[in-house]
């Protein structure tokens, strides 16, 4: 009798090299691939705002900002499976991979399915009335985000493979799909935002389709993949639709922190939108707040992010394979790439933020003002938030994934929340205290993370599924 199927082998260089080519190996192909995929948020904006108005990228930013707060908290499934699988595969266990990326692809469908889909579709009117969008702006939202809800289960399909490809040391195959998605991405955000022959132009609610098509059409290649056999992660025709409770409550006990943090960021910058849609010129300041931080500091964000994810993936191996040392040696690491980086990319903000904002059509006096005054801010901002997310990335990567939940708590929606509160109560809340809140929130994330894991409480985390497979 054959035993279970086994990829590709796992690239043991992560646990047995050189530390900055071990973080470096699994860092630049993840950012890239954020850069890569953000393109098409970029062009979704690009387009809305020169065929639609701003209403559209307003309508565009808001859904997003609602979206990601049900998608993080599903999507942390993702974090605790990236956990168990750093571990096993830095332990050189592959069958405890393949079980584990299996449970949570199994998961996450009947979270989407049962409880995203439906629910998203009826509450989207309200959830978007709790942001004080104007009345153009819920017109052009509510078809947008409906969509999203209903129909993106292949997106997030997408995400988890990534995920589950990139802790077990394969980075460059995420990437390639990537490319993929966003070129197919780009392609049908071309016909469905402005028409293309007997297809009409649906404007907005294009940009959705072009996203939840896409998604889906790479995440059937991807699953056809990994029931074939030929990448480090493998499926195999019999595991069944049969839950193994064990991984499952693994998944929620590393993940739901992070789920919980996500929703806290999230619900955070929700009501962040609120309070920029009380100033007197609350539609341009929204537009602002899309263009410069949702968008053009996603530059930042998007390799950050990458950082983040390397650093978990080559910190979580190194545990799993006895080396702590290593594990804090990588962070360290990994948090001067991202400096450098977030660096050169804040410059531009400060040399040449007209021409950026003229990439999204951005012409109207008062949002161009309010853009190029909130970029000054993030070219600072962007320094503390590469630096936390870098060792996020090493905390989650052990398997300490409540730290940053407090952190983020605490950074992400108190401060900020607290001090846009304080003033509006106690005097006239202007665009520029919030766009300082924003810079304070990121500086006291990084501050505190730093702090949390040259703690080192991580070192003595365990992680088990034991060796039964499901009956």
């Amino acid at each position: 009798m054959s035993g279970p199927k086994r990829g590709k082998a796992f690239d043991r260089s992560i646990v047995e090299g050189p530390i900055r080519g071990a973080v470096w190996k699994l860092a630049w192909p993840t950012m890239l691939q954020n850069v890569i995929g953000g393109l098409q948020g970029l062009v979704d904006h690009a387009m809305v705002g020169n065929y639609v108005g701003y209403t559209g990228n307003a309508a565009i930013g808001v859904s997003w900002q609602i979206f990601l707060v049900v998608v993080v908290f599903i999507s942390s499934l993702f974090t605790g499976m990236g956990v168990l699988v750093a571990r096993f595969a830095g332990a050189d266990e592959p069958e405890k991979v393949n079980r584990t990326v299996y449970q949570a692809f199994l998961t996450s469908a009947a979270m989407v399915l049962f409880v995203m889909a439906p629910i998203g579709w009826v509450l989207s009117p309200i959830l978007l009335g709790l942001v004080n969008a104007t009345p153009a702006v819920q017109a052009e939202a509510l078809p947008y985000l409906r969509t999203m809800f209903v129909f993106s289960y292949g997106m997030l399909t997408f995400f988890m493979l990534g995920g589950a490809l990139r802790s077990a040391g394969d980075a460059k195959t995420p990437l390639r799909l990537g490319v993929v998605l966003t070129i197919l991405n780009i392609v049908l955000n071309v016909i469905f935002i402005r028409g293309f022959g007997p297809i009409p132009a649906y404007g907005t609610l294009g940009a959705a389709l072009g996203t939840v098509i896409s998604g889906g059409l790479v995440s059937a290649y991807a699953l056809v993949r990994l029931f074939g056999g030929g990448w480090v992660v493998a499926f195999e025709k019999g595991m069944g639709w049969k839950p193994d409770w064990v991984i499952i409550r693994q998944l929620f006990k590393f993940g739901l922190p992070t789920g919980i943090q996500g929703v806290a960021m999230n619900v955070g910058g929700v009501f962040l939108l609120a309070f920029i849609g009380s100033l007197a010129t609350s539609a341009q300041a929204q537009a602002a707040y899309v263009v410069s931080y949702t968008q053009l500091f996603s530059f930042i964000t998007w390799t950050s992010v990458g950082i983040m994810g390397a650093t978990a993936a080559v910190a979580g191996q190194n545990l799993g394979a006895g080396q702590p040392d290593r594990t804090a040696r990588s962070v360290n690491v990994a948090a001067g790439f991202g400096l450098s980086l977030a660096a050169g990319i804040g410059l531009s903000f400060l040399i040449v933020p007209n021409q950026l904002l003229a990439v999204f059509g951005m012409d109207e006096p008062t949002v161009v003002a309010l853009s190029v005054e909130l970029l000054r801010y993030l070219a600072v901002s962007g320094l503390f938030i590469t630096v936390a997310l870098a060792y996020t990335g090493g905390l989650q990567g052990t398997g300490d994934t409540k730290s940053p939940m407090y952190i983020s708590i605490l950074s992400q929606l108190v401060l900020p929340l607290g001090y846009c509160f304080a003033v509006q109560t106690f005097s006239t809340l202007e665009p520029g205290d919030i766009w300082l809140a924003i810079v304070m929130g990121h500086f006291a994330r990084a501050a505190l993370s730093v702090w949390v894991f040259r703690r080192e409480r991580w070192r003595d985390i365990e992680v088990d599924i034991g060796d039964a497979r499901p009956a």
